[in-house]
């Protein structure tokens, strides 16, 4: 593709997607198509001649984007938001351009560099201390990985070299999370060779947060069994509810008893920048590591996951591993390359886009953004409350609200209300205005409306209730 070709489609593309993100709602959020329909409609093998891109984008309206599932778009209250904020977009535009591998510094000194600075800054806005050095990764499954992967390193001897299979010197390990903890903590056990019944899930209390005192006994239990504890992982913003588990208590059971502790605080980290949101991270500071996801309320396209760690130098210890042909002189002035960070040897220009970010909103207006955010939610739980025919089943500390219809009218078995839930949210899905995802909570099916997307507004929250209402009746009629 010559210049001219190049900036012909590239201005073309450009146009493209500020229409795209600035009617995002003509889409409907949830295709309409079948299983096979995508495959089906694209030719079986590659094209021996080369085609031109205006075909190529043609195909791209044609057959892929009908079958999008619209995360940008506003009424998108399924799992947990991502907003390709404009800003964002065009750093992902230029980072592709420039094609960095920040493999080594010398390979992208701009991008080691700034990817220092961006984490700082963001950790600085959320009140963590410096001490916290900050890396990027992907997703924050990949990061609670490495933070496991870490702990395993500092208490147990030799393992990078000698591993885990047939040592007389290395009894069970045990990992800890809450029951409300993400599925990652589960893959991340079984990835690092622990084996799924190294991962102990702790009762939690009505509120669906850990409670301390059974995460206590449990270490006190497994000690006397000689099992081995080298993790402890508290969540801030669980995954089914938001729940926030009880931080600083974990944490001073965790300097008694030496054990690392994590903090999976991906969806809800960013409201540390709030202060009157603080004090659901009281004692995330005195954490070993911590994982916050901007692109999950931070408007930054997917994907990018940060991680710090106090500990750094564990996770060096645990992944650095430097060949003859990487080896380069800055390494004696101190330079630190992220390849040694993880397991990945090739790293992104991602920080190029959190960067740009912060410095296009700036702090004030992403705190302003994040309090609308949360009193939606609270305007919705607020409906809920107040309808009989409905209930809520969870707090909402911050954006997410837990709920289920409960139809006064009907006289429902357990099993039959969690079908008549199900079919609600079917129907409400089908409307291709919004998009709900659901939960279990006690053995109940509930759904969840998750508000984090940057464009969604009081008019899109109200549609989502005014569908919620209208098929709720319209089933229990039927």
């Amino acid at each position: 593709m010559d210049p001219s070709e190049f900036r012909r489609h590239g201005h073309a593309l450009v146009e493209w997607i500020a229409e795209y993100l600035s009617g995002a709602e003509r889409y409907p959020v949830l295709p309409r198509v079948e299983p096979g329909d995508v495959r089906d409609a694209l030719p079986d093998s590659a094209p021996e001649e080369g085609e031109p891109f205006d075909r190529i984008f043609a195909d791209f309206e044609r057959v892929l984007l009908p079958a999008l599932t619209h995360w940008n778009h506003p009424g998108f209250f399924a799992y947990f938001a991502t907003s390709a904020s404009a800003s964002g977009v065009l750093a992902e535009f230029l980072s592709a351009a420039l094609n960095q591998q920040a493999m080594l510094w010398r390979t992208s000194p701009a991008a080691t560099e700034l990817e220092e600075v961006s984490l700082a800054w963001l950790r600085r806005l959320m009140g963590l201390p410096d001490a916290f050095e900050g890396v990027i990764y992907d997703t924050a499954s990949i990061a609670s990985l490495h933070a496991l992967a870490a702990a395993r390193e500092a208490e147990v001897p030799d393992v990078r070299e000698k591993g885990l299979a047939g040592r007389d010197d290395v009894g069970r390990l045990r990992v800890y999370c809450s029951e409300h903890a993400h599925s990652s903590i589960d893959k991340a056990v079984l990835m690092l060779g622990l084996g799924h019944s190294s991962l102990r899930r702790i009762p939690a209390d009505d509120a669906f947060s850990m409670r301390a005192g059974e995460l206590r006994a449990a270490l006190d239990d497994d000690r006397g069994a000689r099992i081995t504890p080298i993790a402890v992982v508290a969540t801030i913003g669980t995954t089914s509810t938001t729940s926030v588990d009880p931080v600083r208590e974990i944490a001073d059971i965790c300097r008694d008893e030496r054990v690392w502790l994590h903090v999976d605080a991906a969806y809800a980290g960013v409201t540390a920048m709030i202060p009157e949101y603080r004090a659901h991270f009281t004692g995330w500071e005195r954490a070993d590591s911590i994982v916050v996801n901007p692109h999950k309320w931070l408007f930054t396209p997917f994907d990018l996951s940060a991680f710090y760690c106090r500990r750094m130098d564990v996770v060096r210890q645990a992944f650095s591993l430097v060949p003859e042909y990487l080896r380069t002189a800055e390494g004696s002035r101190g330079v630190r390359n992220l390849m040694d960070t993880g397991v990945q040897l090739g790293r992104r220009f991602r920080s190029l886009k959190l960067w740009m970010i912060l410095r296009h909103f700036g702090a004030e207006r992403i705190r302003g953004v994040l309090r609308e955010h949360i009193r939606l939610a609270h305007g919705f739980a607020a409906w809920v409350d107040a309808h009989p025919d409905f209930e809520r089943v969870a707090p909402v500390p911050f954006s997410v609200v837990c709920f289920r219809a409960k139809p006064r009218d009907l006289t429902l078995t357990a099993s039959e209300l969690d079908a008549f839930n199900e079919r609600l949210m079917e129907a409400v899905n089908a409307s291709g205005d919004v998009f709900l995802s659901h939960t279990r909570l006690n053995g109940m099916l509930v759904l969840r409306l998750a508000i984090g997307h940057l464009r969604t507004t009081a008019q899109h929250t109200a549609r989502a209730w005014e569908l919620l209402c209208a098929h709720t009746a319209e089933l229990a009629r039927h």
